[in-house]
């Protein structure tokens, strides 16, 4: 292995047994001869190959069960020879645990010592314009936000990366625009990929001229097949004459370049496999690009576009999730050969939830089947589509920002994320009642007490908020209640009717549903004696408003959906369930988006606001609150 080989190597040994076993594999035979890697004596390549090794608990305890001899030799004699070198990982991990000691303080730790940010710091966000955002986009977006505009006084590029017309619309596009705004987010710049397609041709041209690129018109199948098992291409030795002439039939759409990509020749056996000759330029004749229109017959992939334009928009730090890590040394490539402008790197985790998946191919899978609503359906992770349940935007930016730049892959509950928003709308959300129209129970409320007429009063619409305001409440002899709360009465229990006070259950009509009771108020009884707090709404002095109550599930049945699960076979039955009731007077001055609480229910989203469309009713989506 070459010295670049061993540093590019030595930044590879941080994930799991999956991704490092083909380099442990490479050290393995490296060292079949050899007492260090590098020389006859511990070198800096040395060093952090055995500290990365050290630092990785799934490196480490493989090495130790001695599966590779020459690995084990190699690292128990470092380990026993060079004591210093436990000095090092001893200050990895104290920086490890003084950054875990921080997390749990603050939420996250964002002291990542970005290179150089002293000569400027300027991020980038790079969605591809085939779907709307959702929540691990919105990951991405808010933390090169963060490191741009709060770490530092930097600059945000939004760039748009349509270099795909067969899966790309302006509609997408524009969505991804106003959801970063939604989000608070607010680029400097706003740039497309397509604005550098006549560059990146030339660069492909000069990449071509210079042997570092072939054509090939291998089927993709085989393609796939030969780059897993490291086979070199039929078409890897052509000459550079013979892909130019492929490279303009490709552009002019002909017979013969339809049948060609262009592919960067990088490595035929690589362990990475995202080194072995990815493919950079691929034909698109039938589709027109949304921006560009009919002019180019095919167009670059993002393994090109990504590094060329970074470098070129004078990006200093790209933040992308760590699915992208093996493609590091890639990037790395495109800007060694073509001597680019260097543009550094920091990988995080994607946001993983339970029972949720963010493929955008299965997603629209959904849509396009009228499996959900749209996009923009509160069962779909998107962000128009949490936001759509009731998610507050603060609460969103506060939850992700928290989860922090940190490399840690997990699958989190929605719990702690729905958590979130309820510190945001309970100390603001008004509080209404809501009761459900089946098999309500009618109560005649009797005694000295009874009003005589039906009247209102003005009520807090939350209790310990003054500031949210009051609402019209209704008190009458005939009221209505859940059906659940009347089969829970026995004869002469006190209960309390929430902002009224106490009443006693005299007769509770017989059969299943109730259909009737009554009740003596006792104004002066001890509310806070009474077991049962009964919500309830008075069918005088008032009109009740019609109200649909909709509740949602999880779209999937498993926690985790792996690449090769049939989606068909996991998704929920039922996913959407809607309950009809009788809401009080003051929700027609409700609007859609605002948020309410509905006693004793929880907390809802006001998804259309009454006589919206001519309906006259309200439409509400239940909002978890990381409990129900």
């Amino acid at each position: 292995m070459k010295a670049d080989e061993l540093v590019a190597v030595s930044t590879s040994l941080g994930g799991d047994f999956k991704s490092i076993e083909p380099h442990l594999i490479r050290l393995e035979k490296h060292l079949t001869l050899r007492t260090y890697l590098t020389g006859y004596s511990l070198s800096d390549v040395d060093s952090k190959i055995w500290v990365s090794i050290k630092s990785n608990r799934v490196a480490i305890s493989f090495v130790r069960k001695g599966s590779y001899a020459n690995l084990y030799r190699w690292f128990t004699y470092v380990e026993q020879v060079h004591p210093e070198i436990q000095t090092e990982v001893k200050a990895a991990d104290s920086a490890r645990k003084a950054k875990v000691q921080a997390a749990s303080r603050a939420g996250a730790s964002y002291n990542l010592a970005l290179q150089e940010t002293d000569k400027g710091v300027v991020t980038r966000f790079l969605p591809e314009p085939s779907g709307y955002l959702h929540i691990g986009h919105a990951k991405a977006a808010l933390l090169s936000d963060y490191f741009a505009h709060q770490a530092y006084n930097g600059t945000l590029r939004l760039r748009l990366d349509d270099t795909n017309p067969s899966k790309e619309k302006e509609e997408y596009q524009d969505a991804i625009i106003e959801d970063l705004a939604l989000m608070g987010i607010k680029p400097d710049v706003v740039t497309y990929t397509s604005d550098y397609f006549d560059h990146l041709y030339d660069t492909c041209l000069g990449l071509i001229k210079d042997g570092h690129a072939y054509a090939d018109d291998t089927d993709v199948e085989t393609m796939r097949d030969e780059r897993g098992k490291g086979i070199a291409s039929k078409r890897r030795g052509r000459t550079v004459e013979e892909n130019l002439a492929i490279f303009d039939e490709m552009k002019s759409g002909t017979e013969e370049g339809l049948k060609n990509c262009i592919r960067a020749k990088i490595s035929v056996d690589n362990p990475n496999k995202a080194m072995r000759d990815p493919v950079i330029y691929r034909c698109n004749p039938n589709d027109p690009h949304h921006r560009t229109g009919t002019k180019w017959k095919m167009y670059p992939t993002y393994d090109l576009a990504c590094p060329v334009v970074d470098s070129l928009e004078g990006v200093t730090h790209a933040l992308r999730s760590t699915e992208y890590t093996d493609r590091n040394p890639q990037f790395q490539w495109f800007l060694d050969t073509l001597k680019l402008r260097q543009v550094y790197m920091w990988d995080f985790a994607r946001m993983n939830f339970i029972r949720t998946f963010l493929s955008k191919r299965k997603l629209a899978k959904l849509v396009d089947a009228g499996r959900v609503w749209g996009w923009d359906d509160p069962r779909m992770p998107t962000i128009r589509g949490i936001r759509r349940r009731g998610m507050t935007i603060p609460a969103l930016r506060d939850f992700i920002l928290k989860q922090g730049p940190s490399r840690n892959v997990v699958s989190m509950d929605w719990a702690s994320f729905w958590a979130t928003n309820k510190k945001e709308i309970d100390p603001v959300a008004p509080r209404h009642t809501a009761i459900l129209k089946k098999d309500h129970a009618r109560v005649a409320i009797m005694g000295d007490e009874a009003p005589a007429e039906p009247r209102t009063e003005e009520k807090p619409l939350h209790p310990k908020n003054s500031a949210v305001g009051t609402k019209k409440v209704a008190f009458s002899k005939e009221l209505i209640i859940d059906q659940e709360d009347a089969k829970s009465f026995k004869d002469h229990e006190e209960i309390t009717l929430m902002q009224w006070g106490n009443a006693i259950v005299r007769a509770v009509a017989s059969g299943a549903p109730i259909t009737s009771l009554t009740c003596e108020l006792n104004l002066k009884g001890d509310v806070r004696a009474t077991d049962k707090k009964v919500t309830w709404l008075s069918t005088q002095g008032q009109q009740l408003i019609d109200a649909e109550l909709w509740d949602f599930d999880y779209l999937i049945t498993k926690d985790k959906l792996e690449d090769d699960d049939d989606l068909e076979q996991f998704l929920t039955k039922t996913t959407a369930t809607m309950e009809e009731a009788f809401c009080d007077e003051g929700v027609t001055k409700l609007k859609k988006d605002d948020i309410i609480q509905l006693e004793r229910r929880g907390y809802y989203r006001v998804d259309k606001g009454y006589d919206e469309d001519g309906e006259k009713k309200v439409v509400l989506f239940c909002i978890p609150t990381g409990k129900n």
